[in-house]
């Protein structure tokens, strides 16, 4: 597979790391507007989200979004080198298949990650942009998907 354009990827996430909890909320909105069944995997200390905002102003989903945003963080990092991150990606793919995800909602992150790009960015996302990232989020998806294959 080949590697995604890395300057193109750098250049887009500098607008995006500079609020990234912010735009990780838009993310995570957007993919409980796509996937609704996701909600109930996210439950804290037994407590069940009764809505999509109940849950994007909770302080611990808040933590889950900031991580969310370091693990893209270091994917754009190592956009050269993807390969190092290749066991901790594994890592994380058994993590999420441990607490209900399916690999197939990957593909609705994946959608989402694009989107909220794409209002970060506005018109400076170009299709060549999104080529790039959808390049990027596939190669990362590979690897945690080594988490649903107990390698």
């Amino acid at each position: 597979m080949e590697r995604p354009e890395p300057e193109l990827i750098r250049q887009s996430w500098r607008a995006v790391s500079r609020s990234p909890l912010e735009h990780g909320t838009v993310l995570f909105a957007r993919l409980f507007d796509l996937e609704p069944d996701l909600l109930p995997l996210f439950q804290y200390s037994g407590h069940q989200f009764s809505s999509p905002e109940d849950c994007l102003s909770s302080p611990e989903f808040l933590g889950h979004i900031r991580k969310v945003m370091l693990v893209i963080e270091a994917a754009v990092t190592n956009v050269e080198d993807l390969s190092s991150l290749e066991e901790y990606l594994a890592g994380l793919g058994r993590k999420h298949r441990a607490v209900g995800v399916k690999l197939s909602s990957f593909s609705t992150v994946g959608e989402s990650l694009l989107y909220m790009l794409e209002k970060c960015l506005g018109p400076a996302f170009t299709p060549a942009m999104q080529a790039a990232w959808s390049q990027l989020y596939r190669v990362v998806v590979a690897a945690m998907s080594r988490g649903w294959d107990g390698e």
